[in-house]
């Protein structure tokens, strides 16, 4: 993955230093003169601005004598939906020292149509207040132009299923960053996490949202201009509720409902009722995805065989009507349309360019008014989405919606570059006058225990609104990451750093065949530490040093304070406060730079009856990483329980819980081990005895996965052990 960060220069051609010094600019806000409809969401922006540089003007504070902007806001219907146009007021610069002394105000104007792009506006000039240019003169792009949004939807999906629910607090400050990035639209992704009335076991133990939540949730959003669309399930992915024996009348497998069953569509309309009732939108996101095995389980043992395309529409059909009777117009995942069609239960099928579904009787029987998403987060050749929206086009949808995706999943930091490559191939596509679309957005997936920080995407969802906003193949990497800064408060450069956990020495290339990212941090910290068996993936890496030098690079990088004499405030500011977050990639590569090798290390020396360097290894290196360990757990846990409610932690809790007791366990048996030996030195007869030998280490390890070496995305199950449970 090295060329991945060769390709991410590239593409951006721009570098940026590690450490600035923090901007002497107020961004001053006259109270009186904001419009009413931005009043509210002012408010709640000015509460996340990590610099304490967004001030109304009666909070500037005393004796202070630095720069000041004076952004005003103006609604301007002759604008079009999506366009902003930001101008400053007077011809001198914002730095020129006799304005500052004549104390003009160096006003800056913020000319929008809709309410998301005014905010957008003013992080842009939050942006330009951090970037080093303003101070020599050539500032006149940051603080003067125009833009307008390709889309009518522009917005970000946060699963909040895989064990990991989102605290309140936490989405309201991620709806803030939205807002800054111009992004209008949420969604919840809940499986089962929200309130359904008179179902106490829909969601039971897994931290669901209650009614009332979701309705402060929207509240919120509709004062920063974005819209909240409920994204729940109605085939497939409901295996967390059928597994109790109360709903076993409503399966056709384990995961999907049963179809055809009149019981199924009483309880699919509860499901509506809920969901759609907190919130002001008339959209709904049904999901109907990866529903496999439909038509295969119970319904055939009801119903008969029955074509499964025919049961797919025929059931999205039912569920249309609930949609209509409830005034909300429904969005499904499309690709069961997709893989129905090629008799494929996996995603080949969706995207293999060959297979395209629509067929007269299918296109016939497909309900009208359906909106299409196609997802695609593996791509990273524009021709590959383009060529599938026409196939959904194809099916008579004819503004279907385009998902890309995060690298968040099965892995504890978000793969960036890699992200930035399929949401660059995605967006082009998407924004492609003869073949785009009018509404996208960008998922945030927690599969597989949801390990990671969720927050590590935000790069990415800055990087995707970028897009979104420019006429240009790519954006000015410089406007970016200070646009980066101001709104979030991180280094973009120590972020996408961070993903080097999931590299290796080699690299691993990114090409149009490069399909997945792969996750070396998570199956080399969760693979047995005494067996190693994936040890010989990486035989020819040095990953104790690769690891070490990530480790250094991140804890410097999160331990930085500057304090800013120039702004006059009554406490110091951090510089980049939320590169604090760093922490959790740091210490897993800290981890990692203890365990990679050690279990070769080891059995090198007991194989070679080296008992000191054996003894070593034991009390020095296995100590060091059994410490190193409980850290992570530690911080883990407390950065769980920060961003989301306590249940789902019990899920990754099991799994240190593990990893700790296989480490007591490898230093005990090492110990006793090293005892014995101590004690019959010299006995010719000691290793007939099983009890005085480490049959862990008497066998050879045998590679796995041939061609793979490091460049493998495997999940916990795989790795943890390489005996199957049972």
């Amino acid at each position: 993955m090295t060329e991945q960060y060769n390709i991410y220069n590239d593409m951006m051609n721009q570098d940026s230093p590690i450490q600035q010094p923090l901007s002497s600019v107020l961004l001053v806000l006259e109270q009186d003169s904001l419009p009413v409809t931005l009043q509210d969401g002012i408010n709640k922006i000015k509460k996340h601005i990590p610099y304490q540089n967004l001030v109304f003007d009666s909070e500037i504070p005393l004796h202070y004598s630095g720069y000041k902007w004076y952004p005003r806001f103006q609604y301007d219907p002759n604008l079009r939906a999506g366009q902003v146009q930001v101008e400053s007021g007077q011809i001198s610069s914002c730095f020129d020292n006799t304005l500052q002394q004549q104390q003009q105000k160096f006003e800056i104007l913020i000319r929008y149509n809709r309410q998301i792009e005014a905010f957008r506006g003013l992080g842009r000039l939050l942006g330009a207040a951090r970037h080093p240019s303003i101070f020599s003169g050539n500032h006149d792009h940051l603080i003067n132009f125009t833009e307008q949004s390709r889309f009518d939807t522009q917005g970000v999906m946060v699963d909040c299923s895989r064990n990991g629910v989102l605290k309140v607090k936490n989405v309201k400050q991620l709806l803030c960053y939205m807002a800054m990035m111009g992004l209008n639209m949420l969604q919840l992704y809940t499986e089962d996490t929200y309130e359904v009335e008179g179902e106490p076991l829909f969601g039971y133990m897994r931290g669901k949202y209650t009614r009332r939540e979701l309705c402060r949730i929207d509240d919120y959003a509709y004062d920063l201009g974005i819209e909240v669309i409920p994204c729940i399930q109605t085939l497939g992915h409901l295996g967390q509720i059928l597994q109790w024996p109360n709903y076993s009348h409503l399966r056709d497998n384990s995961e999907v409902l049963l179809a055809g069953s009149e019981a199924t569509y009483e309880f699919i309309e509860k499901l509506i009722s809920s969901a759609t009732g907190p919130f002001r939108s008339k959209r709904i996101h049904l999901g109907m995805d990866e529903a496999y095995g439909l038509g295969e389980g119970r319904y055939r043992q009801i119903f008969g065989y029955k074509e499964p395309t025919q049961i797919f529409t025929y059931h999205l059909q039912r569920v249309m009507e609930i949609c209509s009777r409830y005034g909300v117009q429904p969005m499904i995942w499309s690709d069961m349309l997709f893989c129905l069609a090629a008799k494929s239960n996996s995603l080949q099928g969706y995207y293999d360019q060959g297979n395209n579904p629509a067929t007269p009787e299918l296109v016939e029987s497909m309900p009208e008014n359906i909106d299409l998403i196609f997802w695609d987060y593996y791509h990273t050749s524009e021709d590959d989405y383009s060529q599938k929206l026409q196939q959904h086009r194809d099916l008579g949808c004819s503004q279907p919606w385009l998902a890309s995706g995060a690298w968040t999943w099965s892995r504890f930091w978000t793969a960036l570059p890699f992200t930035f490559q399929t949401i660059r191939a995605s967006l082009l596509a998407a924004k492609n006058k003869d073949t785009g679309v009018k509404n996208a957005f960008i998922t945030i997936w927690g599969d597989e225990g949801n390990e990671c920080d969720v927050f590590s995407s935000l790069p990415g969802i800055h990087y995707y609104a970028q897009l979104g906003y420019c006429d240009d193949d790519d954006v000015d990497l410089s406007v970016l990451k200070y646009n980066f800064d101001a709104i979030c408060g991180g280094n973009f450069d120590d972020w996408v750093y961070a993903s080097k956990i999931d590299d290796s020495p080699s690299g691993n290339p990114i090409t149009t065949r490069t399909h997945f990212s792969a996750n070396p941090s998570k199956w080399l910290l969760w693979e047995d530490p005494m067996l190693g068996f994936l040890t010989p993936q990486y035989n020819d890496e040095d990953m104790e040093t690769h690891y070490g030098e990530i480790a250094h690079h991140l804890f410097t990088a999160f331990d930085h304070v500057e304090d800013n004499h120039d702004m006059q405030l009554e406490d110091p500011i951090k510089q980049y406060p939320l590169n604090n977050r760093l922490e959790l990639p740091a210490r897993v590569a800290m981890v990692l730079s203890l365990k990679c090798q050690l279990r070769q290390r080891c059995a090198a020396a007991y194989r070679a009856r080296d008992y000191a360097q054996l003894y070593d290894l034991t009390t020095n290196r296995l100590t060091q990483l059994r410490n190193q360990v409980e850290a992570l757990w530690q911080y883990h846990r407390r950065l769980w329980m920060t961003m989301y409610k306590p249940f789902g932690w019990e899920v990754l809790e099991l799994r240190y819980g593990g990893l700790m007791t296989r480490l007591a366990t490898m230093y005990d048996r090492l110990m006793a081990y090293l005892t014995k030996k101590n004690k019959t030195l010299g006995d010719d007869d000691s290793d007939e005895d099983d009890d005085n030998s480490l049959a862990e280490f008497d066998i050879d390890l045998q590679c796995l996965f041939y061609g793979s070496k490091t460049n493998m995305l495997l999940d916990y199950s795989r790795v943890v052990t390489p005996s199957r449970p049972g």
